[in-house]
């Protein structure tokens, strides 16, 4: 089990990194970005949507410009997912995904033989890294 988490996680160890560093900058943006955000209004007149002051018309394809700090998040989530880089991109953050899994359970079931073998050899009691 040992050979094979060290080889898997030389591999996926990038990816995992990749994803942990987009995952946290796509959280840690919109609070710094000081905006309201997605809040609930705080009364029923601010709630209300206002008529906009211009009506696009039915043959032209008219959008607002989006705000930049979530243009960021949308870039980061399209990064963090895999998805800018195609279907080999999603492919990869998938597998990296399950690596972490298996990483979880190899690194716990490691741990654990790790730590009987510490209790057979009854040296002095403790964990295995004292």
């Amino acid at each position: 089990m040992r050979k094979w988490h060290r080889w898997i996680s030389v591999f996926f160890g990038v990816f995992l990194l990749w994803i942990a560093v987009t995952g946290t900058l796509s959280q840690v943006v919109p609070l710094l970005s000081g905006g309201d955000g997605d809040r609930p209004a705080k009364t029923m007149a601010d709630a209300t949507p206002a008529k906009p002051a211009f009506v696009c018309p039915p043959d032209y394809m008219c959008r607002p410009k989006p705000k930049r700090g979530k243009s960021i998040v949308g870039l980061l989530h399209h990064l963090h997912s895999g998805e800018s880089f195609g279907p080999v991109g999603v492919l990869i953050s998938t597998l990296s995904g399950f690596a972490m899994i298996f990483f979880s359970f190899s690194g716990l079931w490691m741990y654990i033989q790790m730590w009987r073998n510490r209790k057979n050899r009854s040296l002095k009691p403790g964990w295995f890294w004292n």
